[in-house]
């Protein structure tokens, strides 16, 4: 037997290639799960709340790491920057895998990246000031189409969701509103109830206070759901066939990882999503936690991508 051969039986044996017993035994310490946001926020509360029964269903502490800002870049690098052991993981929104930043034009994701599973689903609410003169979506239509640029859309910054959902229902409804950007969802949300702005895609979490006290009202979904609030409230689609869309969290590892711990992993949020404490604590919020295989996670990072780049070059949006 050659050196070259021998030395890649040992290496096998001993678990330093993928498929080696340190695959098969996968996790023996504790995972990292980079959350590309601050802590406090709800991608924040929404992944130690799994994190940590995640970690039960693997066997191994699951611990949240917060890297924040740069449009998820900074929280990729880390990933991309550890061995594809299954050790570092990421979970993304879905602004971040599929809107392209300056700093990832060219490049694609799912190259880096190996789907594990989708975590989360959340559609966006569609709210307008309480003194605006409307109380459906048609109403809305209307109110745009008689006062042409005189309907301000707030949103916590361009690129993001919450943009792209507003440019989606001006392409749709054929209406001429003015998008104002924003660094920050409560900034417009107090804009939005003192009536600066007009209008809003966001989640409920961020709407909710304002929605009951009757500072905002809320008009519709941008897609179905089945919180206990939300699931009351019709969608866009019903009046703007086509206007769908939702946010999302998924599970992610570097490509390259070994299959074995990709399936453990897998399997794993599966068990961890069956608990209904999960969609108990977040369903007045509009979180609905709902597990795919990694095929399928891949084939909705497409179709969010094919979807909001279309839009974006349509609109002809600079994204920083």
């Amino acid at each position: 037997m050659s050196l070259k051969h021998t030395l890649g039986a040992l290496a096998l044996a001993l678990g330093l290639l993928p498929g080696g017993p340190a695959a098969a035994d996968y996790p023996e310490r504790p995972v990292r799960m980079v959350i590309p946001f601050a802590a406090g926020g709800p991608a924040d509360i929404v992944g130690r709340e799994f994190a940590q029964l995640f970690g039960q269903a693997l066997g191994q502490p699951v611990v949240v790491v917060n890297a924040g800002g740069g449009h998820g870049v900074p929280a990729l690098n880390q990933v991309l920057g550890a061995p594809a052991d299954g050790y570092t993981l990421l979970m993304p929104a879905s602004g971040n895998m599929t809107i392209p930043s300056k700093a990832m034009q060219g490049k694609d994701v799912l190259t880096l990246l190996a789907p594990i599973s989708q975590l989360t689903q959340s559609p966006h609410v569609l709210v307008v000031t309480a003194g605006l003169p409307v109380d459906s979506v048609q109403d809305l239509i209307d109110y745009a189409r008689a006062h042409p640029g005189k309907v301000n859309f707030g949103s916590a910054g361009v690129g993001g969701v919450a943009h792209l959902g507003m440019e989606l229902f001006k392409s749709q409804a054929k209406v001429d509103v003015v998008h104002v950007p924003y660094r920050g969802t409560s900034q417009v949300i107090t804009d939005l109830a003192s009536g600066q702005v007009q209008a809003l895609f966001s989640s409920m979490p961020s709407l909710k206070p304002m929605i009951d006290k009757g500072a905002v009202k809320a008009l519709a979904m941008s897609a179905p759901s089945s919180g206990a609030d939300t699931s009351k409230l019709p969608v866009v689609s019903a009046t703007l066939p086509g206007m769908e869309y939702t946010t999302w969290y998924g599970l992610f590892a570097k490509a390259g990882t070994p299959p074995e711990a990709l399936e453990k992993l897998n399997q794993a949020v599966v068990e961890t999503l069956k608990n209904p404490e999960l969609n108990r604590k977040f369903e007045s919020e509009g979180v609905e936690f709902v597990a795919s295989t990694p095929r399928q996670l891949e084939a909705l990072v497409r179709q969010d991508t094919k979807k909001w780049t279309a839009l974006i070059e349509q609109a002809g949006i600079q994204l920083e």
